[in-house]
Parts: C-alpha cells; sequence; structure tokens
C-alpha cells in the first residue's frame, strides 16, 4: 500500500492542504494547516497506513515535516 502524502502549499495566496489531488482549507496560517495535516496523518497511521506531511517552503521545494510508519530515511547504507 502507498503512504498516504499531505502536502502543506501556499495555493491561491492560502494555506491549504493538498492530498489526493484535492485541497482542503484555507488555513489561518502555515502552522495550523501543519497541525491540521499531522493530526489527518497521524490518524490514518492509527488505521494502518503509513502517513507523511510535507510542508512547501522557499522555491516551492518541499520537506518533511512528519512520517507515521516506515520511514526510507536515512537510506540503508
Amino acid at each position: 500500500m502507498a503512504r498516504a502524502q499531505y502536502f502543506v502549499v501556499l495555493h491561491e495566496g492560502q494555506w491549504k492542504i493538498k492530498h489526493n489531488d484535492k485541497h482542503y482549507g484555507p488555513y489561518q496560517t502555515q502552522k495550523a494547516a501543519i497541525k491540521e495535516a499531522v493530526d489527518t496523518a497521524h490518524k490514518a497511521g492509527k488505521q494502518g497506513h503509513d502517513a507523511q506531511v510535507l510542508v512547501q517552503g522557499e522555491n516551492n521545494q518541499f520537506r518533511t515535516e512528519w512520517t507515521y510508519g516506515n520511514d526510507p530515511y536515512p537510506p540503508k547504507g
């Protein structure tokens, strides 16, 4: 089963969560969107799904904020 990924993105000037090609929100702040994404991903993890929250940063690069389940980082030797 593929890992569920929740992306915290700045979309049309508002912080939103993107999951399965749908946007949820908007949220007042990036911090509020991250909190909601982590809560949602944690619930998915408790239901047996690996889940990950990624946050959009400068230059549209994403950083991993939170992972539930098997995390391939750091990669094996």
